[in-house]
């Protein structure tokens, strides 16, 4: 009878991991397809009008794409976040969203490319990386759960536009640590604890 019973309660939790499974698997398909949508919406620059309610990504559809942190960078919500969590990660929620705000302003911008993904790799075939994480040859896993769920969470927000935007249509950004030349060809236009954001004077990038 307790033979039974185990097997009887072993099945029921290999029954439900695998329901469990296969919902966060159609989660993430929505999530990735809702994603590319906004995207291209965003690229086009047209429309400032809110997203409609059937087209907004979840917190829970957002959490279910690139559980692990593992996932190959080819769609705009794992690109996105793994830029967030690598440029920003243990710090303030407004640097993090600002690092949002700067990829969302390039999207579609003379001079950038029309995908998240493409923004965040663009200068890699020159070793010129527009985001240096993406060219320091390091492992780009993720470390840490709990901020890389924090960044896919921003990541959400930022392609629902549901971020107000903290740069004031920057399109560079440095620590503030440092002083890189190119700083002194645009305009500042906002800062936060870790970064200072910038832009081009005539609004053309460079």
């Amino acid at each position: 009878m307790r033979l039974k019973w185990v097997t009887s309660c072993f099945a029921i939790i290999l029954l439900c991991a695998q329901v469990w499974a296969s919902d966060q698997e159609q989660k993430q398909e929505v999530a990735e397809e809702k994603a590319q949508v906004l995207e291209q919406k965003a690229a086009e620059k047209g429309s400032e009008r809110a997203v409609p309610k059937s087209e907004v990504i979840t917190p829970s559809e957002a959490q279910a794409v690139d559980p692990a942190g593992a996932a190959p960078l080819d769609d705009a919500i794992t690109c996105l976040a793994r830029s967030i969590y690598w440029e920003a990660k243990g710090v303030a929620a407004a640097d993090m969203e600002a690092v949002a705000n700067v990829v969302m302003n390039r999207l579609g911008h003379e001079g950038f490319p029309d995908t998240v993904c493409a923004v965040v790799k663009q200068g890699s075939e020159t070793r010129s990386c527009q985001f240096s994480w993406w060219c320091d040859g390091r492992a780009d896993q993720v470390k840490e759960d709990d901020e890389y769920a924090l960044a896919k969470e921003v990541a959400r927000k930022a392609l629902n536009k549901q971020l107000a935007d903290r740069t004031h249509g920057a399109l560079y950004f440095h620590d503030r640590t440092v002083k890189p030349d190119w700083a002194k060809k645009y305009i500042k236009t906002a800062q936060t604890r870790k970064f200072l954001f910038y832009k081009p004077g005539g609004g053309t990038a460079q």
